[in-house]
């Protein structure tokens, strides 16, 4: 894999992770797209989709993390909810599903046990894990990093005009990381979450279903009159 240098290189970077036309006999290629999902919204559905086309995989599994060890000064909202909004959100690409692993586990949720487990459900796999280029710029503060180039390529998605540090890319290993540059990630689920405490619509910000399971089951109120919903109910894999 040649050196990343920038998002700009995105191309030349992505062909290094063997991208391109499938071949005959190669290993199934799985995205991996962790996230809280508090809630899902487009941004992660066209990143995904994205990434699953330019490196050809197979299909990418969505991860909703149970306890999310960065997020521990908010209120994030109950895992099954979380959950669940996945389903609904990836239901319509046959590509996409959605896995229960980190929901499941208990605990804090950390990329390298998350990793891990699905390396344990699919051995002859080979792993992609999507992330935002900000969060693969901190990946040697993660638990367990030493092991995480090991487990999985790791594809960072860049907003058009990023440019990754160079101190970052070069301590990253250059034939486990690509850059690529996603054409709409400018929604936040931190934005879809206070526009919906305001009142204001999130039409177009998250898919239709989404949006109508949030109302449905009161998210995101505003927090100085209702209390935080909650859900006691399970589901399995899809």
């Amino acid at each position: 894999m040649t050196p990343a240098t920038s998002a700009s290189a995105a191309t030349t970077v992505g062909d290094a992770i063997d991208g391109g036309p499938a071949r005959p006999g190669r290993r199934r290629r799985v995205g991996v797209m962790g996230g809280t999902f508090d809630p899902i919204h487009h941004g992660h559905l066209v990143a995904a989709s994205e990434v699953q086309s330019s490196y050809d995989l197979d299909e990418v599994v969505f991860v909703p993390t149970g306890q999310p060890w960065q997020k521990s000064g908010r209120e994030v909202s109950p895992a099954e909810h979380r959950y669940l909004m996945t389903v609904i959100a990836t239901a319509a690409n046959p590509r996409f599903w959605v896995s229960r692993v980190d929901v499941d586990r208990g605990g804090p949720t950390y990329t390298v046990d998350t990793l891990r487990d699905l390396r344990a459900a699919m051995p002859d796999v080979e792993l992609y894990f999507i992330t935002g280029a900000d969060a693969l710029a901190g990946i040697f503060g993660w638990r367990g990093h030493e092991q995480l180039f090991d487990l999985a390529h790791f594809v960072g998605c860049t907003r058009p005009g990023y440019e990754m540090d160079d101190a970052a890319l070069a301590a990253i290993p250059s034939d486990r990381v690509a850059m690529l540059e996603i054409p709409a990630l400018a929604i936040s689920s931190t934005d879809c979450r206070d526009r919906q405490r305001a009142g204001q619509p999130v039409w177009y910000l998250v898919p239709d279903g989404v949006v109508q399971y949030i109302t449905k089951h009161g998210l995101y109120p505003d927090l100085a009159r209702h209390d935080p919903p909650t859900l006691t109910s399970t589901s399995g894999d899809r």
